[in-house]
């Protein structure tokens, strides 16, 4: 089976090594960027290719690229197309009737998260109607090498990117906020207290999973009746639901955005 990526940005680069890392042979392994520069660094692991010759070879071509672009390369490569090949997008606002307008094949939009550096990814998967149960195993099992895969209908797409991909960087900054305002009542210096955050945060998710504790377990666990902690949890639970309510309004507003401009880059 060979495996091509269309696009070296940060997601097609990332999958590129971790494929590499997980087995996969150079002969098997194919990268087109359209800035072929790029793809010095790659030609230890990978065949240097054109968008062409990715779609010509592979049994599974995942395309890597920005939505504005995405189009015209589906326009390019969709000829080229082997019949049983897989093609896999990676841009959640890119509806599938979007792209049949293009190309009608067998597809797969795939959204991983920035935690997929480190194989633990809980990548959103979904598939239009042409894909085989064989298509899905074969292409789950690449996915895990990075992670966890979870799939849903594509309309749980948008939500689903925001609970996996959009959240590290949510955490980043609540985080990155409370330990701001850790630090104007302490002298320990900002890097100490990250990292404490930073362990703590961590080591709860951990046990919390292990343990199978709800969140309301770990709360009572720590916050004893009466005690100091009940008193930031209060604050936390009056507050912060606003926040998070606003978040996740404003993300899915701007989501709705993005999909419209897609849709008319399409010519929908």
């Amino acid at each position: 089976m060979k495996v091509g990526i269309i696009g070296y940005g940060s997601m097609g680069k990332m999958l590129l090594w971790k494929f590499s890392g997980s087995g996969i042979r150079k002969e098997e392994l194919y990268v087109a960027n359209r800035t072929s520069e790029k793809l010095g660094e790659a030609e230890e692991i990978a065949v240097i290719s054109s968008n062409r010759e990715v779609a010509v070879n592979c049994d599974i071509v995942f395309v890597c690229i920005r939505p504005v672009d995405l189009k015209d390369v589906l326009a390019e490569i969709g000829p080229e197309l082997k019949k049983d090949a897989l093609l896999v997008t990676l841009n959640g606002s890119i509806t599938f009737d979007m792209i049949e307008k293009v190309v009608e094949h067998k597809t797969a939009k795939v959204i991983p998260s920035l935690t997929a550096e480190i194989d633990r990814s809980q990548t959103i998967v979904c598939y239009n109607e042409k894909v085989t149960d064989e298509d899905k195993k074969i292409l789950e099992s690449l996915l895990k090498t990075v992670g966890d895969v979870i799939e849903l209908p594509e309309n749980e797409v948008g939500m689903g990117s925001e609970l996996v991909s959009c959240m590290p960087g949510f955490i980043a900054s609540i985080f990155d906020v409370i330990c701001n305002s850790a630090q104007k009542h302490t002298e320990i210096p900002r890097e100490q207290i990250v990292s404490m955050v930073l362990k703590t945060m961590s080591a709860t998710g951990e046990l919390m999973l292990e343990k199978k504790m709800s969140f309301e377990d770990a709360v009572n666990r720590v916050a004893t009746k009466g005690g100091i902690t009940e008193e930031g949890t209060k604050v936390i639970y009056d507050l912060f639901p606003q926040a998070a309510d606003m978040m996740f309004e404003k993300t899915l507003e701007k989501r709705k955005l993005t999909a419209q401009k897609a849709k008319e880059s399409f010519g929908s």
